[in-house]
């Protein structure tokens, strides 16, 4: 796992088991918000090794972002924290997630101790702030990537912990592309120090911009090549030609791993906006 300091009291953890999934650590005067919590037991405990041993910065509140296993598996072995998610994600975990860890837990002995915490503390609707000593992480609804994710923005330094909201390539599959594009444009002109990717490296103030418009001309690009195959009445595995470059997207981060969910958006948009014309027609 790697370790960086982004700020004097804000760290990130990057996985270097799955996907570099990424999680993070406000340090305040009364003990540490941690922003997610990784996947695998051993990254885990070692964020709390280095937060409550190295720095003896107890984990007051673990947030969860969304209820997807890389960002939620590690949260049980941060006993005593309040959890905090949207009310979705209290939901999701509740029902796809004990029934994805179940099936987890099969083929992967490594997560034989992992449960589902469910969270302790939600919101609908607005934002939710959590103060702890001199720190205040503000959290609001960002749907897209899936029905449930959130943003948390630590007011004091302008950092924003993006989650999967904002990754190398927008992936919608569980999600909503319209969510994804409003949710992306809420996200324009915050005046960011940092913005940290749920996956990936972390975006400095100069590049903020540039990146989220991309994230956003890549989803206009391929609903283009979606709509026109519907439209030609081509069958899904046309779209298999288009290429990741070809949309504005690099085919190397996350070891490659983009260009499989580029094919995923694809089909899930085709399906999409298939069964749209469909009733129009």
């Amino acid at each position: 796992m790697q370790r960086e300091r982004v700020a004097d009291d804000i760290y990130v953890f990057t996985s270097e088991l799955y996907a570099q999934v990424t999680a993070g650590a406000v340090i305040t005067s009364e003990g540490a918000i941690l922003i997610d919590t990784l996947v695998f037991p051993e990254e885990a405990r070692a964020i709390k090794n280095f937060l409550e041993t190295r720095l003896n910065c107890p984990v007051r509140y673990v947030i969860n972002t969304h209820y997807h296993a890389d960002h939620t598996y590690g949260t049980c072995f941060f006993e005593g924290a309040q959890v905090v998610a949207h009310a979705r994600c209290y939901d999701l975990l509740a029902t796809r997630g004990r029934e994805g860890l179940l099936q987890a837990q099969q083929s992967a002995p490594d997560l034989r101790n992992v449960e589902i915490v469910l969270p302790h503390l939600v919101f609908e609707s607005g934002s939710l702030s959590v103060h702890l000593g001199n720190k205040t992480v503000e959290m609001w609804h960002s749907p897209g990537h899936s029905p449930d994710s959130i943003v948390c923005l630590v007011k004091e330094d302008r950092v924003l912990f993006a989650a999967d909201t904002m990754m190398p390539i927008p992936y919608f599959v569980d999600g909503s592309y319209d969510d994804f594009v409003n949710s992306l444009h809420a996200l324009k002109n915050g005046g960011y120090e940092n913005m940290v990717q749920g996956h990936g490296e972390v975006v400095l103030r100069g590049e903020i911009e540039e990146v989220i418009q991309n994230n956003l001309d890549y989803l206009s690009t391929i609903r283009a090549h979606v709509e026109r195959a519907v439209e030609n009445h081509e069958p899904p595995s046309a779209l298999d030609a288009i290429d990741i470059e070809s949309c504005g997207k690099s085919r190397i981060p996350l070891n490659g791993l983009v260009q499989e969910l580029h094919r995923a958006n694809l089909q899930a948009l085709y399906h999409e906006v298939h069964a749209a014309y469909a009733r129009q027609t």
